[in-house]
């Protein structure tokens, strides 16, 4: 029979313990203000059509989602590695790890890891991730697999949205079908002697066998298993991770084998009509992504998190960066911007958000911005968009005109 592969971008993440466990209840999060979407595919078309999260995500090749990047920190602190040498890498601020908006950098994910293979070995660490990687750590992405009507389906509908997880520009996933036998392949192109890279493919297969047997509600067992991985001297973990002793190292791909008819059986908890939802909810977490590529990133965020508390200062945006207020000038200077600049454009996409999404009055809405009163904030609408607050509002889009000035 001709095989038929599925092939879509996927996370450089991790599996777990596969013991069959009932999923976590969705959290009501995860499906509020969710749109649903209408797909469009051939009837001959045997794959979940790939709709256009896939050109989405090419915005954030380069990143991992924040969940994944809370993974390898949590990890990392359990290994006892010390925090010096990763707690300054780019999205580990408070304000950007605890953010699911945000993006990390995969440099810093990338980084982590390494450091932790210097304290335990590569299939260690991975059983390790793989512990801490429970139902809904990894956020709509986990549910996608379990909501479905069977776990290959789930499987297919997850690895159309893999970005909202990890780097699609590194990692990828692969399934093909071949009558009686299914292959999940893990693709990622690091060497073989690269110990994070091997602890990163290890992970990710038990991943996807933990999350295929929490949709089945038993233990899936692969028939195989094959590592691009130098073999380590011992792979008891690895044994344990897989719940089997089958696992060819060195091979030239990752992958596991599963009978069919076991990813074909209907999950006992696939809920009919949830998967839609779920699926417009992770186009609508990878479209309102914020990813950190660069510095100016960085700050933009935390000075988003500091006017969430308050009117921000310099100095505070400076503190929550560790860098020195000269110094934070200076790199706003060296990016073509300015703190007036940046913090009046945060101030007026924060009032044009609230004129349009609340029904607050313009007096509180001028108290909650930082303006001494109504008359001032209608004087920046004016100066913003030549305009009144409630034209604006009523108009439920900002005008094209939209001039910032320095100052308010």
């Amino acid at each position: 029979m001709q095989a038929t592969e599925y092939p879509a971008s996927c996370p450089a993440m991790g599996g777990g313990r596969p013991d069959a466990q009932a999923p976590a209840p969705l959290p009501l999060r995860l499906i509020k203000d969710v749109r649903t979407l209408t797909f469009e595919a051939s009837d001959s078309s045997p794959v979940s059509p790939l709709c256009s999260a896939t050109v989405v995500s090419d915005t954030h090749q380069g990143t991992t989602s924040s969940a994944l990047a809370r993974l390898n920190f949590h990890a990392a602190r359990l290994l006892g590695v010390p925090d010096t040498g990763y707690r300054h890498l780019p999205g580990l601020a408070p304000e950007h790890l605890n953010d699911d908006r945000c993006r990390t950098p995969a440099s810093t994910s990338v980084r982590i890891a390494e450091l932790a293979t210097g304290h335990t070995p590569w299939p260690e660490l991975s059983r390790l991730l793989a512990r801490e990687s429970g139902i809904g750590s990894l956020g709509v992405w986990d549910y996608l697999i379990t909501s479905a009507p069977t776990p290959l389906e789930g499987i297919r509908d997850a690895s159309s949205y893999f970005a909202t997880v990890a780097d699609v520009a590194t990692d990828t996933l692969r399934i093909t079908e071949d009558g009686a036998h299914t292959v999940i392949s893990h693709v990622n192109r690091a060497d073989l002697a690269h110990e994070a890279a091997c602890a990163v493919r290890a992970y990710a297969l038990g991943l996807y066998q933990r999350r295929l047997s929490e949709a089945a509600q038993r233990r899936l067992v692969p028939l195989r298993v094959t590592l691009a991985a130098e073999a380590p001297g011992r792979h008891g973990a690895l044994s344990e991770l897989y719940g089997t002793r089958t696992i060819d190292f060195e091979a030239p791909h990752t992958s596991m084998t599963f009978l069919t008819a076991d990813l074909t059986t209907p999950s006992p908890c696939a809920q009919p009509g949830l998967p839609a939802l779920l699926r417009g909810h992770a186009e609508r977490a990878l479209a309102t992504a914020v990813p950190l590529r660069d510095w100016l990133d960085l700050f933009r965020t935390a000075l988003a998190a500091a006017h969430d508390r308050g009117t921000p200062t310099l100095a505070a945006v400076a503190h929550r960066l560790d860098v020195s207020p000269r110094t934070l000038q200076r790199r706003l200077d060296e990016h073509g911007t300015t703190w007036n600049g940046e913090a009046e454009t945060l101030r007026r996409d924060r009032i044009t958000q609230l004129l349009h999404h609340t029904d607050l009055t313009v007096d509180a809405i001028a108290v909650r911005s930082g303006y001494a009163d109504a008359r001032a904030l209608r004087r920046a609408v004016q100066r913003w968009y030549g305009t009144t607050p409630a034209a604006l509002r009523r108009e439920g889009t900002a005008p094209a005109r939209a001039v910032v000035t320095e100052g308010v």
